[in-house]
């Protein structure tokens, strides 16, 4: 069954590189989450993306984020923070940043299991202050996004786990024409323990009227800074 899944993916990674959506080719979005414990209630939550046109190079957006998480009870969090986001045109000599995002985000999610599956609901608030050349704009944005997580090897997402996730998320700028972007998403990961997973998979990412293909590498790796206080 792995191996098989593997080669699923490798199948539908390499169809994916082949295709041109016009203007651009697929891209790569290689990206980092962490969720840093400082007490019971509290966490440091930490994002960084690197987002690429091309499989392997030209840069078109490098977002980081971080926020504070409350949990409130045994299946919800809180969280409040900000994001960082530089954006440039697509240029293969070099990163030139066309505009840059300053970002103050709130959200809330939600998970749930019915069975072997488990669903993570997350709703977030944005307020957007975006600087370019030509203009300095304003957006406040809404977005939920509806995951699930399937282990495939074991019946619950513990170490030693191959799974599948899967997600649909929609953006939706609170203006008279609302639509924003959908993102559409599918990868095999691992979690070796509590700690550290790793995926890799698929993002039908339609933007406006565009739409584009996203290859996704992600890194998810989260600490206990509780343990150290108490030294």
């Amino acid at each position: 069954m792995k191996r098989l899944l593997l080669i699923v993916l490798l199948l539908g990674c390499i169809k994916v590189y082949g295709q041109d959506t016009g203007e651009e080719k697929t891209g790569n979005w290689i990206m980092y989450f962490g969720n840093n414990k400082l007490s019971e209630n509290y966490s440091l939550h930490t994002e960084a993306q690197l987002r690429l046109y091309e499989p392997f190079g030209n840069v078109n957006q490098l977002l980081i984020r971080v926020g504070l998480n409350r949990r409130i009870g045994s299946n919800s969090v809180l969280t409040a923070g900000y994001g960082y986001i530089p954006t440039s045109s697509f240029d293969k000599e070099a990163f030139k940043s066309t505009s840059t995002e300053h970002r103050i985000w709130e959200q809330f999610i939600l998970t749930n299991a019915v069975g072997r599956l488990f669903f993570e609901h997350r709703y977030r608030l944005e307020q957007r202050w975006i600087f370019s050349a030509s203009d300095d704009i304003y957006l406040n944005r809404l977005r939920y996004r509806l995951m699930v997580n399937i282990p495939l090897n074991n019946p619950e997402m513990t170490g030693n786990t191959v799974f599948l996730s899967f997600y649909d998320e929609v953006f939706l700028n609170i203006t008279d024409a609302p639509f924003d972007q959908n993102r559409l998403f599918g990868a095999l990961g691992y979690k070796f323990n509590n700690n550290l997973s790793v995926q890799g998979g698929y993002l039908r990412h339609r933007l406006g009227n565009l739409n584009y293909n996203r290859v996704q590498l992600a890194l998810f790796f989260n600490t206990d800074l509780s343990k150290s206080k108490g030294k």
